[in-house]
Order: C-alpha cells, then sequence, then structure tokens
C-alpha cells in the first residue's frame, strides 16, 4: 500500500487523525506496512513490540501461556479491530507476555511500535486513544476470566456458541472440538462430552463440518 492508501485507513480508523501535523502522519504511514499471514502463523511472541495491528480480513487470537504450555485465549479480533497489546513500547504499564496467531488466513496494517509510541509521546490524544483501546480489551479478558472461574461449562459453551453464530450469522459453528476448547479454556475431552450432552437433548447437530444450532430457543436458556 502507499502512503496515501494509508492515510485513508487510518483517517477512518483513528478518531484523533486529523489532530495529527502532516509531518506526525507522515512519520505513522511511512513506518506502516501491510503483511499477509497464513492459517496458525504466530504474529506476536510476547515479549517483543511487534507494533499496533490493524486487521483488515481475517481473524486473530490472542492469548496467554504458562510455563507447562497451556494457554488461555483472552479475546479474538476480526475485521477493523486494533491489536494495542502487541505493542508492548507503546503501552508500558503491561507487562505481562500476550502471544497473537492467526487463526485464519487473514491481511493486516501494522504501525511500527517504536513509530507510533513517539507520536503518542507528542500527541496526548494519541496516548489516550491507546490507553482506552488497550482497557476495552481488559473488560473483553475479565470476561473470560469471570466465565473460567465462576460459571459451569454447559454455560460458558452455549455462550461460546451463541456469540459465534451471532458473530458469524449462521447456525454452524465451523470449529473442531479442539478449537472451541481453546477459545473457552477447556479441554477438549470436556467439550467433546458437554457438545455429545447438547446433541443429545436436541440443542445442536454435531458433524465432522462443525456444530449446527437445532433449538436456539434452549441454547439461549443455558447462558443465563
Amino acid at each position: 500500500m502507499s502512503e496515501m492508501e494509508f492515510e485513508a485507513v487510518y483517517k477512518e480508523v483513528f478518531p484523533f487523525w486529523q489532530k495529527l501535523s502532516d509531518v506526525d502522519k507522515n512519520y505513522i504511514c511511512q513506518s506502516s506496512y501491510c503483511v499477509a499471514y497464513p492459517k496458525g502463523k504466530n504474529i506476536h511472541n510476547g515479549d517483543e513490540c511487534s507494533g499496533v495491528i490493524l486487521v483488515r480480513f481475517g481473524s486473530l487470537r490472542l492469548y496467554m501461556m504458562s510455563e507447562e504450555g497451556k494457554d488461555i485465549t483472552l479475546y479474538r479480533l476480526h475485521k477493523g479491530d486494533l491489536c494495542m497489546l502487541s505493542a508492548s513500547c507503546v503501552l508500558e504499564a503491561v507487562t505481562f507476555d500476550v502471544f497473537v496467531d492467526a487463526e485464519e488466513d487473514s491481511q493486516c496494517c501494522v504501525i511500527s511500535g517504536p513509530a507510533f509510541a513517539a507520536v503518542s509521546e507528542r500527541n496526548p490524544d494519541v496516548r489516550i486513544f491507546a490507553l482506552e483501546t488497550a482497557v476495552s480489551r481488559f473488560s473483553d479478558v475479565m470476561w473470560v476470566m469471570q466465565q473460567i472461574l465462576f460459571m459451569s461449562m454447559d454455560r460458558r459453551l452455549a455462550i461460546f456458541l451463541s456469540d459465534e453464530s451471532a458473530r458469524t450469522g449462521s447456525d454452524t459453528i465451523a470449529l473442531t472440538h479442539g478449537q472451541i476448547a481453546r477459545y473457552i479454556g477447556s479441554a477438549r475431552e470436556v467439550v467433546s462430552r458437554m457438545l455429545k450432552y447438547f446433541a443429545s437433548e436436541g440443542i445442536v447437530e454435531v458433524s465432522r463440518g462443525g456444530v449446527t444450532i437445532l433449538d436456539r430457543k434452549r441454547l439461549c436458556k443455558l447462558t443465563f
């Protein structure tokens, strides 16, 4: 993409864009690049400053990993979403490692972390935006923690299936049991048993293509 194309994108994405000087606008655009990530590609490995990532299309997964190698999905990013936690040099208060993978073929715009940090130091509106974006995502993280710590497995699974169906606009969730388990912080065997129970109750149908919701009303009742 050219600098003019980057500017057209950022003008739509960043509410502070018009408040920047031409020098800072050019600096951000010159420090940007587009990259295509294949499904399964690790984009951010936790401890580096990979930059601010804007998803043009596709889907990314942010997660934390234990020393034993077990991971917990914090949230997912889709078209139009921004990832600030991959730019540790912008948000110095974030001291934990976050990993980012492409969960499907994705194309992203990436702004150099040091460049975005330098502009944010000169422009309070940029820093406020970065902090507000990160805080909004921490709400998603707390929701994940709340589900894992305080909700029953059937409710967590029902919430995930309902949310995923609403996001995609389809009654079929084209994910494996392992993927669903990773997204809700559980074990594949536990998810498989719960899906088998849902299927026996006529709530869903399980196939190789994924999980199809048959009785949305009953599934919705399980979310409360």
